[in-house]
């Protein structure tokens, strides 16, 4: 699957930059759709290290109303969490009716990093597979949006951001020498990535693969993935709200106030 998608996909900045403010504008009258319907959305976003998770979350919620939406960063678990069923900890994180949530990593951990890095039983990676796809069945039947995202680059992209991330005093905190382990075992990742994804891709719950070596392009992806998802759920409850046009979110310059100088007598 990966291996067949078209890395070389990008926009312009002038290309972007349009179609992003109407999506981001969109996204916002659909948040306040989804209050009122009341829906649920999650967002699952995986992916690569330095593949660009990060700059989506910021664009994505860049509009929203903070009320309405929770960014979930998922980390090892908790001691509590390791004496219950592995997917607790994501039943207990996932959005209310009316809420949208984003996970930054998420469930996919077990059949991912967990298998490479040996911290699940082969048993219970082979286990996870299943329970996956029964969570994410129980959470479509229930009428919640999923919208489930993996950012693709290349090993040599990534070997790339990683040195510009250290280059940079601001960002260079975020490569640790564990990221640059990660990336020396890219091959393999690759490969358990691949089987990931084709077992937990499903008709009720659907990958799609961004390209994400060009970041605008990602972005305007990313966006339009979410709004029609959005979009799809409302329109079949008979609460799509109506259409936006892009001058509605570039406002057009003020007019000029006429003079208010009299003439000279």
């Amino acid at each position: 699957m990966l291996e067949k998608v078209d890395l070389a996909r990008a926009l312009t900045k002038e290309q972007a930059e349009p179609r992003l403010k109407k999506l981001q504008e969109r996204l916002r009258i659909l948040q306040q759709a989804a209050l009122h319907a009341p829906i649920a959305v999650t967002l699952v976003l995986e992916g690569w290290d330095s593949a660009g998770k990060g700059t989506l979350v910021s664009k994505l919620v860049e509009r929203l109303d903070p009320r309405g939406f929770k960014v979930r960063s998922t980390n090892a678990p908790l001691e509590e969490e390791l004496y219950r069923p592995w997917l607790w900890r994501f039943w207990m994180k996932l959005p209310a009716y009316g809420e949208i949530v984003v996970f930054d990593r998420s469930w996919y951990g077990r059949v991912g990093v967990e298998r490479v890095e040996k911290l699940a039983r082969p048993d219970e990676v082979e286990r996870a597979f299943q329970e996956i796809n029964d969570f994410e069945r129980a959470l479509v039947d229930d009428g919640q949006v999923v919208v489930k995202l993996f950012l693709h680059i290349t090993k040599k992209e990534q070997r790339k951001r990683f040195k510009k991330a250290e280059a940079d005093f601001h960002t260079r905190w975020k490569i640790q020498p564990e990221d640059w382990r990660r990336h020396g075992q890219y091959d393999e990742y690759l490969r358990v990535y691949e089987e990931l994804l084709e077992r937990t891709s499903t008709t009720h719950a659907p990958w799609t693969v961004v390209e994400a070596m060009d970041k605008r392009w990602a972005l305007v992806e990313t966006f339009e993935r979410v709004v029609n998802a959005m979009e799809r759920r409302l329109k079949a409850m008979g609460k799509l709200p109506g259409q936006i046009r892009l001058t509605d979110v570039v406002a057009p310059p003020p007019k000029p106030k006429p003079s208010s100088k009299k003439g000279a007598a």
